[in-house]
């Protein structure tokens, strides 16, 4: 099993997220993305090149490229833990079609002022036939519910 952190677009390694999982799961795969959607696509397939097993955990634009990898290589992928996901930029729009029974993890923050709640619950509900859907009283980061959500299980297959 191969666990691993993809940041959001303004974000990197370094931030809270990537701090508490280096501290908190060692194994897990945490590495920066740069550049466009495609070059950070490109560095995560080389980044997990041979690996199967794979448990996701993506947050914002970090959210999006994990669900972009799991629609291109679903067989891949064990679980998806997508934190306010940035699925209704135009750049999923080509996955849309697509129905996955990869279970899969959404938390939204009520009040992301960055990615709006209710498109992408509507995208996700369509897309992830196994899906679990949280809403949660918090801002886009999750600053006030991620390090209190139960990582153990959420990162067990």
């Amino acid at each position: 099993m191969t666990r691993i952190f993809i940041h959001g677009l303004e974000s990197s390694s370094q931030g809270d997220k990537g701090r508490y999982f280096r501290e908190h799961y060692p194994d897990m795969l945490i590495t920066d993305y740069f550049g466009t959607l495609s070059k950070r696509m490109q560095t995560l397939r080389e980044q997990l090149e041979g690996k199967t097993e794979l448990i996701l955990v993506g947050s914002s634009f970090g959210g999006l490229m994990a669900a972009i990898f799991a629609c291109e290589e679903e067989e891949r992928v064990r679980k998806l833990i997508l934190l306010a996901p940035a699925l209704s930029l135009g750049a999923f729009d080509p996955y849309l079609a697509r129905r996955l029974s990869i279970p899969t993890a959404v938390f939204h923050g009520s009040e992301d002022d960055v990615v709006p709640p209710e498109p992408v619950k509507e995208i996700a509900e369509k897309l992830f036939l196994n899906l679990s859907y949280h809403r949660v009283s918090d801002d886009h980061s999750l600053h006030g519910t991620f390090s209190t959500m139960d990582w153990d299980s959420l990162l067990e297959i």
